[in-house]
């Protein structure tokens, strides 16, 4: 059974710092494109990050372009999303995700969630 379990959420002034993980199993192989998400209340999903596995590129969103790192430990079958110089706008739900068709575009396995709340 294909499994994301992510963890490391929880609360922090703005300005701190957190990172969270997401561990995988059942996955046949470690060539997955893999990504984070958030949704935020009233609001849309929005791509956080995207770590491509064909050829190590990684991409952000623009609003976490230099604050944010994804880095995939594959030792450990984990994902992570460090996170520093939070803000309160960064107060979200974070998903993380696994692509087998090697897509930032298209996910089709999703970890169930982390609320991520950013105090000011």
């Amino acid at each position: 059974e294909v499994q994301l379990v992510e963890s490391g959420g929880g609360l922090v002034q703005a300005g701190g710092s957190l990172r969270l993980s997401c561990a995988r199993s059942g996955f046949a192989s470690d060539d997955y494109t893999v990504g984070w998400f958030r949704e935020a209340p009233g609001k849309e999903r929005e791509g956080v990050s995207c770590s491509k596995s064909s050829d190590g590129t990684t991409t952000y969103g623009d609003s976490v372009k230099g604050r944010f790192t994804i880095s995939v430990d594959n030792a450990k079958n984990t994902l992570y999303l460090q996170m520093n110089s939070l803000k309160p706008e960064d107060t979200a739900v974070y998903y993380c995700a696994v692509s087998s068709w090697g897509s930032c575009q298209a996910y089709d396995y999703w970890g169930q969630g982390t609320q991520v709340t950013v105090s000011s």
